[in-house]
């Protein structure tokens, strides 16, 4: 049984640009929204942050469902994360792993969960995402003032 749902998003005006990120989380009947945004930086940057912030607001271990459109996200966490461990966060051709900082935040705190990873199509009426998406563009706004 799940104990969390989040649907998260990030958004960003040119790439890099200002970006922002923003996240609903739903327990039972109870609904949380989270926002915020950066200057400068990326999408990518921005998806990871909207679930970095999201497990970080959690106050105990939870079984989380989590809903993202960012493939990067899901290809990151899925498939390339194991193996850039085992090669000291470098790539398959010995590179450093971008946005290396924000992949080891978020592999510390999914440690400290139960999760499902699910994604959707962005932009096509899932009302979760929509939430979401809404919530990062609010965070490019409020900085943008």
């Amino acid at each position: 049984m799940v104990d969390v749902t989040i649907f998260s998003d990030g958004a960003c005006r040119g790439n890099p640009g200002p970006g922002g990120w923003g996240a609903l989380l739903v327990a039972g009947t109870q609904r949380r929204e989270l926002w915020g945004g950066e200057a400068l930086t990326t999408n990518n940057r921005m998806e990871l942050t909207a679930v970095i912030r999201s497990l970080e607001a959690l106050k105990r271990r939870c079984t989380v469902a989590i809903y993202t459109d960012s493939k990067y996200v899901m290809d990151g966490i899925r498939d390339w994360m194991p193996n850039w461990k085992k090669r000291g966060w470098k790539t398959a051709d010995k590179k450093p792993v971008k946005n290396q900082d924000l992949w080891q935040a978020l592999d510390a705190l999914v440690q400290g969960h139960d999760i499902e990873w699910h994604w959707v199509k962005g932009h096509s009426g899932h009302e979760g995402n929509e939430h979401a998406d809404q919530l990062a563009n609010r965070g490019i706004d409020e900085l943008q003032g």
